[in-house]
């Protein structure tokens, strides 16, 4: 496989396809009036000559934390990386790289440099009438993502195509667009897809949808040939020891929305339990077939926490009123359920992460690869802030600080076939790079764009971090920038919902 194609060469080389049991249940209508991203008026570069002078560098493939060390750049590739002395003593002056005229430098000096983060499942709008492009790219670049798998593609093929060519080219401010478009529609044209996919080195996803979970399981689809699977869905069923099918209670329908996600949160405690026999079987499988999990925790979180996620920071400020109203109970709205959510309904949803999570940790403490995916735009989700409490999520999973970033970089690189130029920091690699002021391994939230609220010296509260810079493609964005027109974008979309109400 060439791994220096074009992005779009690659999409067309290695076509990735997403596999949905019965798309039509679990596929949000498609969007309409959704605004193609305008053209790039933000980012500087790429250059002829780039220098990040004095980062401290968290190379994404688990290694610990290295610096002060410089970087340099090409234009859009890493071509040297350069050791620059030792903390708490000036750095060395001779062994710097050598700066000529013209040539760009930024003193980084005590900054974290991480690899860009790529986000597994992330959609460009979805359900959602009026979000703009521009809203969802700015907000992911705002948090460090520069790579997004863009799962069924829900703005058609012809729409995300165009943002997949003008991201690939940088004439937006946008990561580059990895789409999964969907083929299949029902069991037997998934069978077939999995083998074709299979058979042609593809890359593959799925979202096992309940309805449909009897016939086809997590273990069922990866034996066909899947790479990747999404959320939980046709997990804990693939771990039934004493029953085939879920105990769904009598009144149970799946159109009902409450029913479907409340009844979901008790499907883990009908699981088999960690390290029985089953357990042991289905895991050691999914690793000697090379499966990926991409868990999306971040997705589900309201179910056990509701106020939590109503009550966000960063809603205020960053959620759009399309979104907000999207969010709001309805019945004829996807994962918008809070028809009559109980405490005993977040008590169960607990009880399910507590399983899930230990499925998910013990897949990786034996060598599986999970990645990082957010599903944002949904359930009171936006985009690049879940992302970040996704990496907060597999934390309280039991990954440790180094495990959630490789996670979030190296092994979502791998499991799209790019870990040869993206995934981590690296000479001849992607110029793809999250710089922050505070130590991310210490506290994953100084990377939320709202920051890290704390004491400061003076007992003052204070919000601290948020990233400084994230570069991609050699191209340098400054996160904070991107935040505050994001902020513009909000404001006056309520200003707009304000003036039609008045009429």
């Amino acid at each position: 496989m060439n791994k220096s194609l074009s992005l779009l060469s690659y999409f067309f080389t290695y076509i990735a396809i997403t596999l949905i049991v019965n798309i039509t249940t679990v596929t949000p209508a498609l969007a309409s009036g959704d605004a193609k991203a305008p053209e790039r008026k933000t980012g500087k570069g790429p250059y002829k000559l780039l220098i990040l002078r004095g980062g401290i560098i968290i190379n994404g493939e688990g290694a610990p934390a290295r610096g002060p060390m410089d970087i340099v750049i090409e234009d859009d590739r890493i071509v040297k990386i350069v050791n620059v002395g030792n903390p708490g003593v000036p750095i060395s002056q001779t062994r710097r790289p050598i700066a000529h005229s013209g040539d760009e430098e930024i003193n980084i000096e005590g900054q974290y440099v991480l690899p860009g983060f790529i986000d597994m499942h992330g959609h460009i709008g979805g359900s959602a009438n009026n979000i703009p492009a521009e809203y969802v790219f700015k907000l992911w670049l705002a948090h460090g993502i520069t790579t997004v798998r863009e799962p069924g593609s829900f703005n058609g093929i012809d729409w995300v195509i165009e943002h997949v060519k003008r991201s690939e080219e940088n004439s937006i401010a946008a990561p580059r667009i990895i789409p999964y478009f969907v083929f299949g529609l029902g069991l037997d044209e998934n069978i077939t897809t999995a083998k074709q996919a299979k058979k042609q080195g593809l890359g593959s996803m799925m979202h096992h949808a309940q309805i449909d979970v009897t016939n086809m399981n997590v273990l069922d689809s990866a034996r066909l040939g899947l790479t990747t699977m999404e959320h939980w869905y046709g997990l804990p069923e693939a771990l039934f020891e004493h029953q085939h099918i879920q105990n769904y209670s009598p009144e149970y329908n799946y159109n009902n929305e409450q029913d479907r996600f409340a009844e979901a949160g008790r499907l883990w405690q009908q699981a088999a339990k960690p390290n029985s026999e089953k357990w042991l079987s289905v895991r050691d499988e999914l690793l000697s077939l090379d499966f990926t999990l991409n868990p999306t925790f971040s997705i589900y979180e309201a179910n056990r926490d509701l106020m939590r996620d109503m009550n966000a920071d960063w809603h205020k400020e960053y959620t759009l009123p399309t979104l907000w109203d999207f969010f709001q109970p309805n019945r004829n709205a996807h994962g918008s359920y809070w028809f009559d959510w109980t405490t005993d309904d977040e008590i169960a949803w607990k009880q399910n992460y507590q399983q899930w999570m230990g499925f998910v940790n013990d897949y990786k403490n034996h060598g599986g690869r999970v990645t990082v995916g957010s599903d944002s735009g949904y359930i009171f989700k936006i985009y690049g802030f879940s992302y970040i409490r996704e990496l907060e999520l597999l934390r309280e999973a039991g990954f440790n600080a180094l495990e959630v970033i490789q996670s979030a970089t190296i092994n979502g690189a791998e499991a799209l076939g790019m870990e040869h130029d993206i995934g981590s920091i690296r000479v001849g690699k992607k110029a793809d790079l999250v710089i922050v002021a505070k130590n991310p391994l210490r506290n994953l939230k100084v990377l939320y764009g709202t920051g890290h609220f704390r004491l400061d010296e003076n007992n003052k509260p204070i919000r601290a971090g948020g990233v400084n810079y994230t570069v991609k493609d050699g191209i340098v964005y400054d996160a904070k920038l991107l935040l505050a027109q994001v902020k513009v974008m909000v404001e006056d979309a309520k200003l707009k919902k304000v003036e039609s109400n008045k009429k």
